[in-house]
């Protein structure tokens, strides 16, 4: 179907809002599809426009829907309207719908709004909350699902709203602790030629959860609450073996994880517990030929109840707007490597970055 110039309500939602949902709905038995479709596929045309981030696919009474989530959901409340008002045998006009649509779209549009101003956590006078909708359905995500995974580039407030979300968790009694976790996987180096002890050689790819944990909780708190084992900051080979019960976990930079640790690191799910998984799958530091765990992970665990993939992008950069010209530059390099490679039949992968 094309969108046509008549379609004038639109959901201008972030440009970030990623095709990561999928749905079918059915027009039922007894129902004639032109009732829904009007005429030359007028109504659905209007509704098409007033969507433009879903991608629609009809096969005679189903209807195939791509896109945001949260669109989705909108425009399946929708149809069942349509439903129940051509059932009543009332002629669906096209001001209606129009009129439907926008009504619709406004109130997904306040929702977002609010989203957005609502704290994630207000501690030492600092406030965190959303600064993007792609932001704010990540934080919506970690509310409604056991497990989460939040895939994205660099500066999308990935692991801080996470982070975030773990500590009013604790403060809230809603857990007893948080696990937080890396691999002690390295661009280019090795531990055993790092210099010091193995804390020490760890220590660095922990530093970034020590100073977000330091924005978020008291300076005297801090050293209290690791020491009483509330808080927990450690490499990802020591979580092997273990089941974490009353805990909220977050496992950062999950692109260096091999296929083996994401699973061993998923199976340590725990009652009362919650897990968010971070990374950036073109920041991959593992060794040539192996493939990242966040990548296959996506391939098994997709469309699991109670597991949700949200995708962040350049949109939700939280930097310097650099960063987010960077990354879509990079994007654009990708696609032609991936093109180039294609033309001349080479099959080997990108070398790292």
């Amino acid at each position: 179907m094309t969108q046509t110039p008549q379609s004038k309500p639109q959901a201008q939602l972030h440009p970030t809002e990623t095709w990561h949902h999928s749905s079918t709905i059915t027009i039922p038995e007894g129902l004639d599809p032109v009732l829904i479709y009007g005429l030359n596929d007028q109504i659905l045309k209007i509704i098409e426009g007033g969507f433009p981030q879903v991608k629609f696919v009809t096969r005679g009474p189903e209807i195939r829907l791509s896109g945001p989530s949260a669109q989705i959901e909108v425009i399946e409340e929708l149809f069942q309207e349509l439903f129940t008002v051509a059932r009543s045998g009332t002629p669906l006009g096209a001001a209606a719908v129009s009129h439907a649509v926008s009504l619709l779209t406004a109130a997904a549009q306040a929702n977002a709004s609010e989203a957005l101003s609502d704290d994630v956590l207000s501690i030492r006078g600092k406030r965190i909350r959303p600064k993007s909708n792609g932001q704010a359905r990540y934080v919506e995500a970690i509310d409604e699902h056991t497990v989460v995974f939040g895939i994205g580039p660099a500066g999308t407030g990935k692991t801080y709203l996470a982070m975030a979300k773990a500590v009013r968790a604790l403060l809230g009694g809603q857990v007893r602790r948080i696990v937080l976790t890396r691999p002690a996987v390295e661009a280019g180096e090795s531990l055993g030629f790092l210099p010091g002890s193995l804390t020490e050689k760890i220590d660095p790819y922990l530093r970034p959860l020590y100073d977000a944990l330091h924005d978020m909780l008291d300076e005297e708190a801090l050293p209290k609450l690791m020491a009483a084992g509330t808080i927990e900051v450690a490499p990802l080979a020591y979580m092997r073996g273990r089941t974490l019960n009353d805990s909220f976990i977050i496992l950062d930079e999950a692109q260096n994880t091999t296929p083996q640790q994401m699973k061993m690191f998923l199976t340590r799910l725990g009652f009362n517990s919650k897990v968010v998984v971070t990374g950036d799958t073109s920041q991959v530091d593992l060794p040539k030929g192996v493939r990242s765990g966040l990548q296959v992970v996506q391939e098994v665990l997709e469309g699991v109840d109670g597991i949700e993939f949200v995708r962040l992008g350049s949109g939700d950069v939280v930097r310097h707007e650099l960063v987010s010209q960077i990354i879509d530059a990079y994007d654009r390099w990708d696609q032609a490597e991936a093109q180039h490679h294609q033309r001349g039949g080479h099959k080997e992968g990108k070398g790292k970055r």
